[in-house]
Order: structure tokens, then C-alpha cells, then sequence
């Protein structure tokens, strides 16, 4: 069974940073590319980024390029950095691992197996 679990987030100010970690585990599991999404109260979930297997490909989503950083330590880790952080990126934030997709994808079909996401909160 595979599980992906999301640490880091909560309260930040605005300005701040925050980090979140993504640890994917299962028997003989080895996600590929792997993602953050985030779903603000009210909207839709959405790509933040996301980086590939080996750590050579990333994505970023528009409104955090520039102010983040992705990171792929060991084969089921994942870690995202992101700074300047904005009330607007209060959102519940969700780690995603991908089987059959090697590069970074900001589609979320693409990913199989989700965590139950984290509370990151901005406050200004």
C-alpha cells in the first residue's frame, strides 16, 4: 500500500517562507515525477510544482515562479520551498506521486497516489 505523507505548512507571515516535505512509502514503490497542488477555500485545486524523477525537470505554476525552489532527495522524497509567502497562498496543500509519468506535470490526472494534504496559512 502506498502512502504519501506531507509535513511542514502551517502559520507562516506574510513575507515568510515555508517548506513543505513529501515522503512517498510502499513495498517496492518508487514514485516518478512528483507534484504539490493546492486548493484554496472556494476554489479549485491547483498546481504549484511539481519535479521529475531524477530531480532534472521541474514546473513551477506561474503565481510561485521565481519565489520557489523543488527538491527530490532520495528517490521518495520531495521537498518545496517557497518564499515571499502571500495571504493568497493560504490553502490546503497536497503532495502527489506519479507511476507512469517521468517528467514534472502540473496536471494532476497524471498522479496516482495523494496525500491527505497539509493547512498552510499566511496571515498578513
Amino acid at each position: 500500500q502506498v502512502q504519501v505523507l506531507e509535513s511542514g505548512g502551517g502559520l507562516v507571515q506574510a513575507g515568510g517562507s515555508l517548506r513543505l516535505s513529501c515522503a512517498a512509502s510502499g513495498r517496492s514503490f518508487t514514485p516518478w515525477a512528483m507534484g504539490c497542488f493546492r486548493q484554496a477555500p472556494g476554489k479549485e485545486i491547483e498546481p504549484v510544482a511539481a519535479v521529475s524523477w531524477h530531480g532534472s525537470n521541474t514546473y513551477f505554476a506561474d503565481f510561485v515562479k521565481g519565489r520557489a525552489t523543488i527538491s527530490r532527495y532520495n528517490d521518495n522524497t520531495m521537498v518545496l520551498q517557497m518564499n515571499s509567502a502571500k495571504p493568497q497562498d493560504t490553502a490546503i496543500y497536497y503532495c502527489a506521486t506519479a507511476t507512469t509519468t517521468v517528467d514534472a506535470s502540473g496536471r494532476s490526472r497524471k498522479y496516482d497516489h495523494w496525500g491527505q494534504g497539509i493547512q498552510v496559512t499566511v496571515s498578513s
